[in-house]
């Protein structure tokens, strides 16, 4: 059984975040399941800090774009928006070249918060990254 609220449109969403940060990065929303989102980031100057590894803060973008959009989906934002809370992410490889993937699954669907795990993976299918983070669910104004 789906989580979503509504169907997801990867063409809509990767449009929506045109001449954001997560399009600065080349960050992509590539796939959707019943319970995941998943997008890819490519390991190049854009992302890669000055010993050339996968920089730590971009995979937190990578991770916080896919839990926010993910969350996003969960609620109804006619009335409210999910906003990041609390970020936290372990750097298990690195990364000097490539892509890298990431995939969102919720741990956790409340009415005022949620939880995601974010995992990112290198191009073998290794972890490169385990994040979670928590969103608040608020009234829009």
């Amino acid at each position: 059984m789906s989580i979503w609220l509504r169907p997801i449109d990867l063409v809509s969403l990767n449009n929506f975040s045109s001449k954001t940060l997560v399009s600065h990065l080349g960050i992509k929303f590539t796939a959707s399941g019943e319970d995941f989102l998943e997008g890819t980031m490519p390991v190049d100057d854009r992302t890669v800090q000055p010993y050339r590894l996968l920089h730590g803060g971009a995979s937190c973008v990578l991770a916080e774009s896919l839990g926010s959009i993910a969350a996003s989906f969960c609620i109804d934002t006619n009335d409210y928006m999910a906003v990041g809370q609390h970020i936290e992410a372990t750097h298990i490889r690195s990364v000097t070249k490539g892509e890298v993937r990431g995939r969102a699954r919720a741990v956790h669907l409340g009415k005022s918060s949620q939880v995601w795990r974010i995992e990112i993976f290198n191009e073998e299918g290794k972890l490169v990254c385990d994040s979670k983070i928590v969103m608040a669910i608020v009234k829009r104004k």
